[in-house]
């Protein structure tokens, strides 16, 4: 299976920096990964500090990888156990190619409390401090009225299929998340916004070009996806904040 040999490559090659732990997130951990299609999301914790000259070997160590199949899709944040606390702190990132850096979300946490899936060394219970209902509430709400509402009001992104898969599906899993105090999957995610009134049609699209063969190209499609989905999630993500903000 491509995944599991990139997944004991990057292990291997990780291993000079002496990995206190390698946690998977994600579809990949929650048993919804499509191989192919899915991220390959990691967290790993090393012993620190991150200076430049390690900044540097995890670089080399993504970049040495880069024939592999599925590489593309492999992004890992690099935690350290003086770092690892602060949710909005943000770590060295490898992803789509590059580094960057980023914080590793409350959402992230509480997948790898309740479903992370240990590659190798402590699992996250060891080492990651929990995350109180309130946090994650309190996060789910900012990035739905901070990020994704403005968002929906910029045309041109939704003609992408990244930005109708991602704002449809996280929009489901914040509803859920406020609601019930659980995570779900994206495959979950899918049922719920048929419950939730999202254009049936561009539901059914998202889960033909994930779990099914896409439908043929079609020109008038991207702006006719994107004037459902803008016309239907500025409305419920406004909605959804007005109750749990």
């Amino acid at each position: 299976m491509p995944t599991e040999a990139l997944l004991d490559s990057f292990l291997r090659d990780l291993a000079p920096l002496r990995p206190l732990a390698l946690w998977a997130h994600g579809s990949l951990a929650g048993g919804d990964y499509q191989e192919g299609r899915s991220d390959l999301d990691l967290i790993a914790v090393l012993p620190g500090p991150l200076g430049p000259r390690q900044a540097w070997r995890v670089a080399t160590l993504h970049r040495r990888l880069r024939a592999a199949p599925l590489a593309a899709k492999l992004h890992c944040s690099y935690l350290t156990p003086d770092t690892l606390a602060d949710p909005e702190r943000s770590h060295l990132t490898w992803a789509h190619n590059g580094l960057l850096r980023r914080p590793v979300t409350p959402v992230t946490r509480r997948e790898l409390h309740d479903f992370g899936r240990v590659l190798h060394g402590d699992a996250p219970a060891a080492l990651l401090p929990p995350v109180p209902d309130l946090q994650l509430d309190d996060f789910v709400v900012r990035d739905q009225r901070d990020f994704w509402r403005p968002a929906v009001d910029k045309a041109r992104l939704w003609r992408q299929d990244v930005w109708v898969d991602l704002g449809l599906l996280t929009f489901a899993r914040a509803t859920v998340t406020l609601r019930d105090g659980r995570l779900i999957s994206k495959r979950e995610a899918l049922t719920e916004l048929a419950a939730l009134g999202a254009p049936a049609e561009v539901v059914e699209d998202i889960t033909r070009r994930r779990y099914d063969t896409p439908a043929p190209a079609d020109a008038d499609r991207p702006a006719r996806r994107a004037e459902l989905t803008r016309a239907y999630l500025g409305p419920a993500i406004d909605a959804l904040v007005t109750t749990y903000g």
